[in-house]
């Protein structure tokens, strides 16, 4: 933004909050003209205007609008000229199955999965009238010479005594789409204005998404006060959002599996988040920024950023601080960022997502061979007395004391540790557990090759086809998969419960019904995985064996 925000806006901006978190209950001209919300939804007297502007919208007739069309190698953007509004966009570097044209939809008009990206202006407008906003109708104007038509158009609205021009223009590559707000005051009266940027969304997962494991599908926002805040739908549905409202920085986006939509300010201007509740199964996330005061004759322009596409973290990080941070890794960060920047480095000498994956899952049990190592003897000496702790067992059947003591002897007798095959195990867990959010959250899996049938690492292994009325994906690596966990089983000291062995005996087909359902690069890590540690364990157990 050019001019500094005046003293004495933020709580215009706050009080009018609510008036930018409705829009189009569903798609078409008729339902946007009722989008502005009534004074018993404001929060603040001050939003009294915005009822007055909503009894004159609503009475209107519903406007003519067209489809303008900017497009790249990666992104065609349909902008609807009914409010200026983004409401549909193809990501055609993204193929999938999953939508209608074979590509990914994030903004999208169908039936029961209205998503789109809105802007526009409020404040206190001239009595009976509303500052141009997302509800109003846009005039497409000639673009200025050496201007591509195919990735920019300029649309302006007057009302209220301002004149909105809205530049959109679409980046020549990538997912990047930049928009240019200028406020011109054709009015008499001096006005301070506030622009705010919003999603409308349904709460309904993303097509294809796979219920066998969570991943995020909301807004988020990000600051450098309160950092990456992901806001869950049910808590806008009860009004309990605990997110930061009033920051100096920060983006704001719409998240869901592997792809991302969101606003980024060319600013560090204090700036207004805000979430609400729309209609039934509908949200609005969004920011509000206050314009400084704009003179009868006069204008201000603000500058930002739409980003709408994949999570390629590369790119994020590049566009704004911690946008990167929408591939998330929860709690694990810390140790998933840097893994998967070694795996992104594996992937530059090896040329293949896959093999990355089984390099990088190598390299890790390497690293961590000393703990493996430490874990494998332990459980090698537990597997050698486990003939004797079975025939105290038998000798002490109802004598717990006793047969504690005499089990406790043999440990002291052979050094034994019985916590030694698990501690190391459990520090490991966490950096394995990163290396799985890793596989699937990178949108790099996606159509992603390894070898043979294996063709998207991203998607299910379904080389048998999938089992009709379980809709479940049949193919070999969860076999082989399952069929390690049963070596390892076979491996380990069998637990001196009975009941507990028959249960660490079906646990690889258990875990292998799961797996059926998991991307083939998660699958591919584990079977790696299990194979690197049977191959070691297999090791050490013969070489304790010999020396005993």
């Amino acid at each position: 933004m050019r001019a500094s925000r005046p003293p004495g806006v933020e709580q215009t901006a706050a009080a009018t909050s609510p008036s930018v978190g409705q829009a189009a209950q569903t798609p078409g001209p008729a339902s946007a003209t009722s989008a502005i919300p009534s004074a018993s939804q404001a929060l603040a007297p001050t939003a009294a205007p915005a009822k007055q502007a909503a009894n004159i919208v609503a009475q209107s007739p519903a406007p003519s609008s067209e489809r303008v069309v900017l497009q790249n190698n990666s992104l065609a953007l349909e902008v609807d000229t009914l409010g200026a509004r983004f409401v549909k966009a193809t990501l055609l570097d993204q193929p999938s199955d999953n939508y209608p044209g074979g590509k990914v939809l994030l903004f999208d008009q169908s039936a029961g999965a209205q998503y789109e990206a809105q802007t526009g202006l409020i404040g206190q407008a001239a009595a009976g009238k509303a500052f141009p906003n997302h509800t109003l109708p846009f005039v497409r104007q000639p673009l200025a010479g050496g201007q591509d038509p195919s990735r920019s158009v300029v649309l302006v609205a007057e009302s209220g005594g301002l004149k909105l021009i809205k530049k959109i223009e679409l980046a020549a590559t990538g997912h990047q789409v930049k928009l240019t707000h200028t406020i011109v005051n054709t009015g008499a009266d001096t006005v301070a204005p506030s622009l705010y940027l919003q999603f409308l969304r349904t709460d309904n997962p993303p097509p294809g998404e796979n219920s066998f494991y969570y991943t995020f599908t909301g807004p988020a926002l990000f600051t450098d006060q309160a950092k990456f805040q992901k806001i869950d739908w049910s808590d806008i549905e009860k009004n309990k959002t605990s997110h930061i409202r009033q920051a100096s920085d920060g983006w704001l986006g719409m998240v869901q599996h592997y792809f991302v939509s969101a606003y980024v300010l060319d600013n560090n201007q204090p700036r207004e988040f805000f979430t609400r509740k729309v209609d039934q199964n509908l949200y609005a996330a969004g920011m509000i920024q206050a314009i400084a005061s704009v003179a009868p004759g006069g204008q201000q322009t603000h500058e930002s950023t739409l980003y709408v596409g994949p999570q390629i973290q590369r790119t994020l990080e590049q566009l704004a601080p911690g946008l990167e941070l929408v591939v998330d890794y929860s709690w694990l960060t810390f140790i998933a960022k840097p893994i998967y920047w070694l795996l992104e480095q594996i992937n530059r000498l090896v040329n293949n997502w896959g093999w990355s994956i089984v390099v990088l899952t190598i390299v890790i049990k390497g690293l961590f061979y000393p703990l493996s190592a430490a874990s494998y003897r332990s459980m090698a000496k537990m597997k050698a007395v486990a003939p004797r702790i079975a025939a105290i067992r038998e000798r002490y059947p109802n004598d717990r004391a006793k047969l504690n003591q005499a089990m406790m002897e043999i440990y002291k007798t052979e050094k034994i540790n019985p916590l030694g095959g698990c501690l190391p195990v459990v520090i490991q867990i966490p950096v394995f557990l990163a290396l799985y959010w890793v596989l699937l959250g990178s949108v790099e899996m996606r159509n992603a090759p390894w070898i043979l049938w294996i063709q998207d690492l991203a998607a299910p292994d379904a080389l048998f086809g999938v089992i009709p009325g379980l809709n479940m994906p049949l193919g070999p690596l969860p076999l082989l998969m399952a069929a390690t966990m049963y070596l390892q089983t076979k491996l380990n000291p069998p637990p001196p419960d009975p009941m507990q062995a028959k249960v660490m005996m079906i646990m690889p087909l258990v875990f292998s019904v799961f797996f059926f359902f998991f991307p083939a690069g998660l699958v591919l890590y584990w079977l790696v995985n299990n194979v690197v540690s049977i191959a070691q364990q297999w090791t050490i157990m013969k070489r304790v064996n010999a020396g005993a």
